[in-house]
C-alpha cells in the first residue's frame, strides 16, 4: 500500500478514507455485539478495563495514521477532538448511571442498552456534524453562536451542584412513546417490544433506550460545537467523535467503579468548555494554534485528575 493511498485513508480526502473508517467501525461493533458479548452478562471491572484499553489503542492507532500519513496538524486536531469527547463523556455516563438506577435496570442488561445507544449516537452525531458544516459554510458567524453556547453551558455546569436528579418520565420523547405504544410497565428479558393479543407493547427496556438516546442528543449539543472550535474538517470531527463514543460502553463500567476518585474532573471538563467557547469568540482577534489548544486542554484535564487523586490521598 503506497503513501498516496494511506494519505487518502487517514485524511478522508477521497471516499476510500470514509469507506475504510466505516469498515473499521462495522468490524469492531460486530465483534463487540456478536462475539465478545454474544451472551447477556454483567461486565466486570477487569473486562471493562481490557475492552476500554483496546478501544483507546484502536483510536490512537488511527490517530497515529492521521499524524503520519495525513499531516501533523490534522493529527493534533484528531487527538484534541478525541480528548474533548472523552472528557465530556464522563458527565454523560454519570447521567446514564442515574437513568439505570431510576428504571432499576439489571446489570446484565446495561451493556446491550449502551451498545444500541451508541449505534443511535453514530447516526445522530453524523446528522449534527453535517448540519454544523453546512451552517458554518453558509453563515460563518455561527461559530460565535457555538462559542457562546459553550461558555454558557460551562458556567451552568460549574454552578451546578454535585447532586443531580433525573426524571426520565418527564422527557418529551418518553411521553411520545407512551402515546404511540401502550407500555408493559416491566422488563421482558432483553426485548424492546412485545406482542400481546395482536397488539404491540413497548417494554420498560425500550423506555430506558429512549432516555439514553435523548440524553446523548442533549450532550451532543455541547460536544459537537466544542470540536468545531478545534477544526472544521468533517472527517476529523466525525472520526475523533465516533472513536471516543465507541469506547463509551467499556468506559461506563470502568467509571462506575472509580467515579468517586475523580471528584474534580467535572470542573476540568467545564473549564475546557469555557476555554473552547472563549477561543471561538476571540478567534478573529487572537488565534490559538492547535498545539496550544491541545496543551491547554491536556493541562486542564490532567490538572483536575491530579488534584482529585491528591484529595483522595489526603482523605485516606
Amino acid at each position: 500500500m503506497n503513501h498516496t493511498i494511506l494519505h487518502e485513508v487517514f485524511t478522508g480526502s477521497t471516499p476510500l478514507g470514509w469507506m475504510v473508517f466505516f469498515a473499521i467501525v462495522a468490524i469492531m461493533l460486530f465483534l463487540d455485539l456478536f462475539v465478545v458479548n454474544k451472551k447477556t452478562h454483567s461486565i466486570s471491572l477487569k473486562e471493562a478495563l481490557i475492552t476500554s484499553a483496546i478501544w483507546i489503542a484502536v483510536a490512537l492507532a488511527f490517530n497515529l495514521g492521521v499524524f503520519v500519513f495525513g499531516d501533523h496538524t490534522k493529527g493534533a486536531e484528531f487527538l484534541t477532538g478525541y480528548l474533548i469527547e472523552k472528557s465530556l463523556s464522563v458527565d454523560n455516563l454519570f447521567v446514564f448511571t442515574l437513568i439505570f438506577t431510576y428504571f432499576k435496570v439489571k446489570p446484565e442488561h446495561q451493556p446491550k442498552i449502551l451498545i444500541w445507544g451508541i449505534i443511535g449516537a453514530l447516526i445522530f452525531r453524523a446528522i449534527f456534524i453535517v448540519v454544523g458544516v453546512v451552517l458554518i459554510e453558509q453563515f460563518n458567524w455561527i461559530l460565535y453562536v457555538f462559542g457562546a453556547i459553550l461558555v454558557i453551558t460551562g458556567i451552568k455546569m460549574m454552578m451546578q451542584g454535585d447532586d443531580q436528579e433525573v426524571h426520565p418520565e418527564d422527557k418529551m420523547a418518553i411521553k411520545l412513546v407512551k402515546k404511540i405504544f401502550p407500555v408493559t410497565g416491566k422488563f421482558e428479558g432483553f426485548r424492546f417490544f412485545l406482542k400481546i393479543d395482536h397488539k404491540i407493547y413497548a417494554t420498560t427496556l425500550f423506555l430506558v433506550l429512549i432516555a439514553i438516546e435523548t440524553t446523548d442528543i442533549i450532550f451532543a449539543i455541547d460536544s459537537i460545537p466544542a470540536i468545531f472550535g478545534i477544526t472544521q474538517d468533517p472527517f476529523i470531527i466525525y472520526t475523533s467523535n465516533i472513536f471516543a463514543l465507541l469506547g463509551l460502553r467499556a468506559l461506563y463500567f470502568v467509571l462506575a467503579n472509580v467515579i468517586e476518585m475523580f471528584s474534580y474532573l467535572k470542573y476540568g471538563v467545564t473549564l475546557v468548555l469555557i476555554f473552547i467557547g472563549i477561543k471561538m469568540l476571540i478567534e478573529h482577534w487572537f488565534h490559538f494554534s492547535t498545539y496550544a489548544s491541545l496543551g491547554i486542554i491536556g493541562l486542564l484535564l490532567g490538572g483536575s485528575i491530579i488534584l482529585s487523586l491528591i484529595k483522595n490521598k489526603k482523605s485516606a
